[in-house]
């Protein structure tokens, strides 16, 4: 029980470490200078909410993940060639790391159908309306960049 916790959790720390990664390159491909803001705050949002997991981790004597998931460094890699390749439209942008907020939402999806501690359930539902409100802002800015252009 306690090691699928760990691992749960630890999951949960590679989810966030990929959208804090995600969103520095998301930050850094974008053109629109309010959505590079938007973008810097999404990746601090992502990085204490690694904080928050990684502390939980450590509290039921684990070893909290260090290292992002291979998929994410894929992923952000995909979004430096699709960028690249057809041009650093925001819209494009934005449309890469709504597939990546996708992930995150299952992710936290799959880990509150688990059996959690009442504690930890309510750091992860917490979180994951986080990512929910995230991947909805997203989602709406992706639009709007559809409709302008």
């Amino acid at each position: 029980m306690k090691e699928d916790l760990i691992a749960t959790l630890n999951n949960l720390i590679e989810v966030c470490k990929d959208g804090e990664e995600a969103f520095k390159s998301c930050a850094e491909n974008i053109s629109d200078t309010q959505l590079k803001q938007s973008f810097l705050l999404f990746a601090a949002d992502c990085a204490k909410a690694d904080q928050e997991l990684r502390a939980l981790v450590i509290a039921r004597g684990g070893d909290p993940e260090t290292k992002s998931s291979i998929s994410g460094t894929l992923h952000r890699r995909w979004i430096d060639i699709k960028t690249a390749i057809m041009g650093k439209g925001d819209e494009a942008v934005l449309a890469e790391c709504e597939r990546g907020e996708d992930v995150a939402v299952k992710s936290y999806r799959r880990a509150l159908e688990k059996d959690l501690p009442l504690d930890v359930k309510a750091v992860v539902e917490r979180q994951y309306k986080g990512v929910r409100q995230n991947h909805d802002a997203i989602k709406n800015l992706r639009d709007h960049a559809r409709t302008a252009t």
